[in-house]
C-alpha cells in the first residue's frame, strides 16, 4: 500500500505539472477560450511533459533513498542533485531557485534566499508520504530542504504544511470529503505561521460553503507566491479531490501558477487515492523519459525498499537525455510564453 502512495504522490505532481504547464500564467478567461477543457496535455501534441516541479520532487525523492535516516546527508545530497538538475538547463524554475542554484554552482554554504514562493512547497509532498508516522523527522526534514532555495519563513511554514497534508493522506483509509477534510485539519492544526493558518481557514471555509474554484481564486488567490498557491490548492484538494481529473482541471482552469498549483493538489490526491487510481490514459500519455512514469514508478520502489531498511538506490537515468529533451522543449515552452501576449484566439 505504501508503495503504492508514494508511487501516487510522485505520479500525481506529474500529471498536475505537465497538464498545468501550457497555461501557466495565463488568465482564466484566455484558458477557456483558447484550450477549453484543461484535461488533456496541450504542450506538445497529446504528450504531457514535466517541468521543475516534478524534477525537483524527484531530486527529493532521490536524496530520501540515499540517506532515508541521516536528515544532514539527505540535505547534502539534494543540494548535489539540484545542482547537477541546473547544469542541465531545466525549464520553469522560479527566480528563488534559480537564484539558489546559482549560489550552489559557486560553492556558497548558505543558497537559500528570500523568498515566499511555492518553489519548496512543491517539491515536499513524497517527504509527507515517506515520513507518514513519523511526524517530527517529516517536519525536520520539509524545512531543511525548504531552505536550500526558500528562507523565507512563510515559504517553510508552506512547505512543512504540503508534507503534513500528503502524510494524512497516506494514512488516509478513505477518500471520501469527511476524510479529506479531516487530512486538512490534520495538517492545519500544527502550523504556526499566522497567515498562511489563516489562509487556510479561507480555504476550507470556501470549500465548506461549495464555491465554484473561480470564486476561490479571487478569494484566495492563484499567484506563485506560498500563500496564494497552497491555500487554493487545499481548497481544489478538498472541493473537488474525491475525483483527481476533477481536481486538477479545475485548478489550472482558475489560472496563476497553473503547473504548481495543479503539482500540489495532484501531489494530494495521488497521496489520498494511490496511483492506481489516477487517471490512467493520462499517466500514459506522459514522456516516459527522465521523470517519466516508469523512472517515478522505481523511485516508488527505492523509497519502499529504503523504508524498510534494505539497500536501495534510486533509478538510474541519462543526463544526456535529459539535457537534449530540455534543449529540444526550450523553444515550445518559449512559443507558449509569447502566445500569452497575443489575442486571446
Amino acid at each position: 500500500m505504501l508503495r503504492d502512495r508514494l508511487a501516487g504522490v510522485l505520479l500525481g505532481t506529474a500529471l498536475g505539472d505537465a497538464l498545468g504547464l501550457p497555461a501557466e500564467g495565463v488568465r482564466p478567461r484566455v484558458i477557456a477560450r483558447r484550450f477549453g477543457r484543461m484535461d488533456r496535455f496541450r504542450l506538445l501534441g497529446r504528450t504531457g511533459f514535466v517541468s521543475d516541479d516534478t524534477e525537483q520532487a524527484a531530486l527529493v525523492a532521490e536524496s530520501l533513498v540515499r540517506a532515508p535516516r541521516d536528515l544532514a546527508a539527505c540535505v547534502r545530497a539534494f543540494r548535489r542533485s539540484l545542482r547537477g538538475w541546473f547544469l542541465r538547463l531545466p525549464f520553469g524554475l522560479g527566480l528563488a531557485t534559480l537564484r539558489a542554484c546559482l549560489r550552489l554552482i559557486v560553492g556558497l554554504r548558505r543558497t537559500g534566499v528570500a523568498s515566499a514562493g511555492n518553489g519548496a512547497a512543491m517539491r515536499t509532498a513524497v517527504a509527507g508520504v515517506f515520513f507518514h508516522d513519523d511526524a517530527e523527522r517529516r517536519r525536520a526534514c520539509a524545512s531543511a530542504l525548504a531552505t536550500v532555495t526558500h528562507t523565507d519563513p512563510r515559504a517553510v511554514a508552506g512547505a512543512v504544511a504540503v508534507a503534513d497534508l500528503a502524510a494524512a493522506c497516506a494514512e488516509a483509509t478513505a477518500t471520501d470529503e469527511a476524510a479529506r477534510f479531516a487530512c486538512h485539519d490534520a495538517a492545519r492544526a500544527v502550523i504556526a505561521e499566522p497567515a498562511l493558518g489563516a489562509a487556510l481557514d479561507r480555504a476550507r471555509a470556501l470549500a465548506c460553503a461549495g464555491a465554484a474554484a473561480g470564486e476561490a481564486a479571487s478569494v484566495l488567490g492563484t499567484s506563485g507566491f506560498v500563500l496564494h498557491s497552497v491555500p487554493f490548492a487545499a481548497f481544489c484538494f478538498l472541493r473537488f479531490g474525491g475525483e483527481p481529473r476533477a481536481a486538477l482541471v479545475e485548478a489550472i482552469a482558475a489560472g496563476g501558477d497553473t503547473d504548481s498549483n495543479a503539482a500540489i493538489v495532484g501531489a494530494w490526491v495521488g497521496a489520498l487515492h494511490g496511483a492506481a487510481a489516477l487517471p490512467g490514459d493520462l499517466v500514459a500519455r506522459l514522456h516516459d523519459g527522465p521523470f517519466g512514469p516508469a523512472h517515478l514508478r522505481a523511485l516508488a520502489a527505492a523509497l519502499t525498499a529504503a523504508r524498510a531498511g534494505a539497500a536501495a538506490a534510486p533509478p538510474r537515468y541519462s543526463r544526456l537525455a535529459a539535457l537534449a529533451r530540455n534543449l529540444l522543449l526550450y523553444p515550445v515552452v518559449l512559443a507558449h510564453g509569447l502566445r500569452r501576449l497575443l489575442p486571446p484566439w
